[in-house]
């Protein structure tokens, strides 16, 4: 049933997120689904709260990537002695 259920919400909100109008928003929707859909499917007690954990890490990773990567297709980088730099990802 849960699966069922995850294989029909996610790429209904994926679907959503596709909608958004940056790269960024479209990131992070993605990401929290994603989250949230992995979280619901694996704890078999409570998906409820499985969902919720999930799309709180999804959405912390959707910032990650997102604060790491710019508009241009640059990713941001560290070098050796703690400069950063952007360059082509």
């Amino acid at each position: 049933m849960k699966t069922k259920l995850a294989l029909i919400l996610l790429p209904a909100t994926l679907a959503l997120g596709a909608c958004m109008q940056t790269q960024a928003d479209r990131t992070m929707v993605g990401a929290t689904a994603t989250g949230a859909a992995a979280g619901a499917l694996l704890n078999d007690n409570d998906p409820a709260k499985g969902a919720l954990i999930g799309g709180a890490v999804g959405a912390a990773a959707g910032m990650l990537i997102n604060n790491t990567k710019n508009d241009q297709g640059q990713c941001q980088y560290q070098d050796a002695y703690g400069n950063r730099y952007w360059a082509a990802c």
